[in-house]
């Protein structure tokens, strides 16, 4: 899977107490996500929908604490990121590119495009 040189993270640190994913990118940008808004942008097919069917979170549900508490995080391949909920939701596979493009950070915000 090939992606931007610049969405390449040098570091990714998951504080599961504070609720916060921060990743460090090759480019000096950094960026700080939220848990909970990590957690209502699922990319798994159940949380977004597939086959042109809704997913879960196109209902607006309502997210208890347990679900997007920030257990576990993985790695896949060089590629991507796992996080296990605390309700035990685990199958969203964030994308370093994905990730980038919804940098929540002031300046990001402000140049969606220039993001990534």
């Amino acid at each position: 899977m090939s992606q931007s040189p610049a969405n390449t993270p040098t570091n990714i640190k998951a504080e599961r107490e504070a609720g916060r994913v921060t990743i460090d990118w090759s480019d000096g940008h950094r960026s700080e996500f939220d848990a909970f808004e990590l957690r209502l942008q699922c990319p798994c097919a159940f949380c977004q929908g597939e086959a042109g069917r809704p997913g879960w979170l196109d209902t607006n549900p309502t997210l208890t604490p347990e679900q997007t508490q920030l257990v576990d995080m993985h790695l896949i391949g060089s590629y991507a990121i796992a996080p296990t909920w605390g309700d035990g939701h685990d199958t969203g596979y964030y994308t370093f590119d994905a990730l980038r493009a919804s940098c929540p950070c002031e300046i990001c915000a402000a140049n969606p495009a220039e993001s990534i």
